[in-house]
């Protein structure tokens, strides 16, 4: 007998709890082998490819491409154990794993018994149109249909607080029902603006409250208290009309803050309202930089290897000026009042992809070499590009290099990573007159910036961290000394 087993999108790790939906790798009637990617999702971190763990025939599917899911609400559901060997692709290896299980553990999804993996059907779920109750005309026809098992006509249990669902129990009009929320954000932003879940209705599979129904919310409870508080004698503005020539005006275009946008957005907001943050920068003669950079290239020959880029240099500067300055290379613990300076430079760079912005990090760089370095940035920005980088290759970062003179710009002031303690901007390296030797020269120049946190350090570290990296750009012989 078939059993059906609901797979609910699994927790990806990093505190990330919610993820889009990019693209369906498999239709309802498919039959999926246990671990077998069946979707791409796109969270805050990175694109990534769900398995599932368990082999069948897929009866259901939740989300439509676009949509934005919870962690732990329902991606698909497959019909476990019933599958022969006359089905599509099958040499009955999913009919021979009636207890479903895989192996590999996904967050949220462990290993064990059959029967903590059972699917228990909800009275109220009975009858909803998103209910695998069959498998579609359009499948195979060696495919057999899946119901599941039908539900006495007795009264449903209440919904106890706090199930595994997440749900909670709710009086509203002296009426019980259950709060239909999955993440903690969304009930997060329900308090912080005063917004009763129980008053609302979710947009999401089974009524669940989205983070959208919330913010839809929020939007008209701002414009009924804009409206209550409008005084009497205000003028409407509609009473003055507006002659339009021509076509009407297009609406704004209105973008949502998600995926990587929006993991930006909240990166970028919490570090300036939390960091006390300053900037300094110097201009730097890199002429001899860059001369030492072709010497190497040249050096290597035509099949001695990959080239030495620019960024790879700098990035080796940096690491060896954090060792003499390691102030800037550590966090803020704001619970215990304490400055942590890290052991290791792990080293990010920011990158800019189709996706957004996106800072994938050298672990280890202190232990590195120019070459190295060089070879882990062009690795990470290839996956960068092609949306394959995980959640662990963006995280953990100690400090950050942001090369934004690939962009023609001369400077800028960056803002830092949090919880970082700093950043290091490079404009782009042009030629500028500039003093040479007491001579006006052409020379090739390039500007830093430093951003800091004031309170790992003061002025005078910060201008010396900064001031080594534009000697060391100036002068390369300098690094010798730590190589």
């Amino acid at each position: 007998m078939a059993q059906v087993l609901e797979f609910k999108l699994p927790d990806l790790g990093e505190g990330l709890t919610e993820a889009e939906i990019v693209r369906w790798l498999v239709e309802v009637g498919d039959v999926v082998a246990i671990d077998q990617p069946v979707v791409e999702v796109e969270t805050a971190k990175a694109m990534v490819e769900v398995p599932c763990p368990y082999g069948g025939v897929v009866t259901a599917r939740f989300g439509e491409e676009g949509s934005e899911l919870p962690v732990g609400a329902p991606l698909l559901t497959v019909a476990v154990g019933a599958t022969d060997a006359s089905s599509p692709g099958g040499d009955g290896a999913a009919a021979d794993e009636p207890s479903g299980g895989s192996g590999n553990v996904l967050v949220g999804y462990g290993t064990g018994a059959p029967a903590a993996r059972r699917r228990r059907i909800r009275p109220e779920r009975v009858g909803a149109t998103a209910a695998p109750a069959t498998v579609p005309a359009s499948a195979p026809a060696t495919v057999p249909a899946f119901a599941p098992a039908p539900v006495p006509a007795a009264a449903p249990a209440p919904v106890p607080v706090g199930d595994v669902n997440g749900r909670a129990n709710g009086r509203v009009d002296g009426r019980q029902g259950p709060v239909a929320v999955v993440s903690p954000l969304v009930r997060r932003l329900a308090r912080q603006h005063d917004i009763d879940l129980r008053q609302l209705t979710g947009s999401g599979p089974d009524g669940l409250i989205l983070r959208a129904d919330v913010d839809s919310a929020i939007r008209h409870a701002g414009e009924a208290t804009e409206a209550e508080t409008r005084p009497a004698a205000e003028p409407v503005a509609a009473e003055a009309p507006t002659v339009h020539v021509g076509a009407a005006a297009p609406a704004a275009e209105r973008i949502p803050l998600r995926g990587v946008r929006g993991a930006v957005a909240d990166k970028l907001s919490r570090s300036r309202s939390e960091i006390p943050d300053a900037t300094c920068w110097v201009d730097a003669d890199a002429t001899e930089l860059m001369a030492a950079r072709a010497a190497m290239n040249a050096a290597s020959g035509p099949s001695g290897g990959p080239k030495v880029s620019v960024l790879a240099l700098l990035a080796r500067i940096c690491t060896a000026a954090l060792a003499r300055y390691p102030e800037l290379n550590s966090t803020v613990d704001t619970a215990a009042r304490e400055i942590v300076r890290l052991p290791g430079v792990h080293l990010g760079f920011a990158a800019q992809t189709e996706r957004g912005l996106v800072v994938p990090v050298v672990r280890d760089a202190h232990t590195r070499n120019a070459e190295s370095i060089g070879a882990e940035i062009a690795r990470l920005t290839e996956l960068a590009r092609t949306g394959k980088l995980s959640p662990a290759q963006l995280t953990g970062g100690t400090f950050t290099l942001n090369n934004y003179g690939v962009f023609g710009v001369d400077g800028s002031t960056p803002i830092i990573n949090h919880p970082e303690a700093a950043m290091l901007g490079v404009g782009r390296i042009m030629p500028k007159p500039w003093v040479h030797n007491g001579e006006l020269a052409v020379r090739q120049v390039v500007q830093l910036s430093l951003t800091f946190d004031h309170r790992v350090c003061d002025g005078g570290t910060a201008g010396g961290f900064l001031r080594y990296v534009a000697d060391c750009v100036e002068q390369p012989a300098v690094l010798l000394r730590t190589l």
